[in-house]
């Protein structure tokens, strides 16, 4: 059956009509919280703001920013589930909580309605993925309390593709079944996209490459990997699959995605979310500026964020796509984490930039990185895994050589036995940082 993936409406609308959509959006979501969502109520009586003065997108910048500092101690203060909640507590339905990478985990409580809020926004993802109706869809991870799975689980029966768990199972299982039922979608990490094609590589019984499954597109998130493109340039290799990049947070929902037409940048989904980008002050800068993406969710009524700081680094920029689409794109992804960031003697080191240079060495197929603390200095050293038969010196020599290159910095290299760096299924954390920062 031959599938339209044309974007909708709200997907083409010019800048003005968006905004005027967004504009009435936000003064239904404002409405709908001053005097019922107990957190808000408190911020905005706070910083005494009058919902009435809110007419269009701009003027966000008169409301306080949310962090998550904040919501993480209103859930200790109102256990369990803290006082950002619109609806009365006998009305969620839906439970969900975030990997806690950074600190402690946020608990979300989600009603049908804003549930389905959240479903929609995964079809937008899929739209951009060219994935509807007689894609047969597998999901290589866990069922655990993660937004990402069901809600993109869902989606994806909802628009009628046929959806596969994965949980519960090792990965050669895994690959198995993606053989054996002819998945044609796969949504996963870059991380574990990776370790999938390194487990396929070395399995000597399979019948054929990995390259030659029914697989044409990966969808991927939970890490800024495949945007890196030496990391995508690995992934679709591997897969002979194209690679599709996501962002979304638990407390945001799916926010952004890449469309087919045009790869390395990614919409951000305008039609649901308000998206600033802000320096350091929390001043707006201009597109084609560095700056953090701070978002505004305007159909999550029931558990909103207004106003809040993402801790992505991005660089926006406005215009109409080849696709078609009007909405904004982050150009490159999600460039960096504004609390990724380490000084190692006087440079400013991010995950993503050792990433990018370690991609690009093929015979490299697992590393980490690890900061450690020498009285005042911070050094970086890594360790690599060499895949069997390389030249592991050239490679660990040609690793430090970019390095210094890219970061101006000497990088202690130490090659380690095949299997010795751990793997993941989920985000990976392969940058180490000892004592914390």
């Amino acid at each position: 059956m031959k599938q339209d993936f044309a974007s909708s409406t709200l997907e083409s609308l010019d800048r003005p009509a968006l905004e005027a959509h967004q504009s009435s959006r936000l003064k239904q979501l404002l409405a709908s919280i001053d005097g019922k969502n107990p957190f808000y109520t408190r911020k905005l009586r706070a910083a005494g703001v009058s919902i009435a003065s809110i007419r269009v997108p701009q003027d966000l910048e008169i409301l306080p920013l949310t962090a998550k500092g904040e919501l993480v101690a209103d859930q200790a203060e109102h256990p369990p589930f803290g006082s950002n909640l619109t609806e009365p507590i006998g009305s969620y339905t839906r439970y969900c909580q975030t990997s806690s990478t950074t600190g402690s985990p946020l608990r979300w409580l989600d009603t049908n309605e804003s549930w389905d809020w959240v479903q929609e926004c995964w079809k937008a993802v899929f739209r951009g993925a060219r994935v509807g109706a007689g894609d047969r869809i597998f999901f290589p991870f866990s069922f655990g309390p993660f937004l990402g799975f069901w809600s993109a689980f869902e989606a994806g029966a909802q628009i009628g593709a046929h959806c596969i768990p994965g949980g519960g199972m090792s990965s050669s299982v895994r690959l198995e079944l993606i053989r054996n039922l002819k998945a044609t979608v796969i949504c996963c990490t870059p991380t574990y996209a990776l370790w999938l094609a390194e487990i396929a590589a070395n399995d000597e019984t399979a019948e054929g490459p990995l390259s030659e499954t029914d697989v044409r597109v990966l969808i991927v998130a939970g890490e800024p990997g495949g945007s890196i493109p030496s990391t995508r340039e690995r992934i679709e290799r591997a897969w002979g699959a194209r690679v599709i990049d996501h962002h979304g947070l638990t407390e945001t929902g799916p926010l952004s995605f890449e469309c087919w037409e045009n790869p390395g940048f990614l919409h951000l989904n305008e039609a649901e979310f308000i998206c600033e980008v802000l320096d350091s002050s929390g001043s707006r800068v201009p597109d084609g500026k560095r700056g953090e993406l701070v978002v505004t969710n305007l159909g999550r009524t029931s558990s909103p964020v207004v106003r809040y700081r993402t801790g992505d680094i991005v660089v926006k920029r406005a215009g109409t796509c080849i696709c078609g689409r009007t909405w904004a794109r982050l150009e490159g992804g999600i460039l960096s984490r504004a609390d990724d960031m380490v000084n190692i003697r006087g440079v400013n080191v991010y995950p993503t930039s050792v990433e990018s240079v370690v991609r690009a060495i093929p015979e490299i197929i697992e590393f980490r990185s690890t900061v450690s603390q020498s009285g005042a200095m911070r050094t970086l050293s890594l360790e690599i895994e060499v895949v069997a038969g390389g030249d592991s010196g050239a490679a660990s020599a040609k690793l430090v050589k970019q390095l210094r290159s890219a970061l101006g910095l000497t990088v202690p290299v130490r090659i380690v036995e095949k299997g010795t760096l751990p793997r993941f299924e989920m985000k990976a954390r392969r940058f180490v940082v000892e004592g914390g920062k």
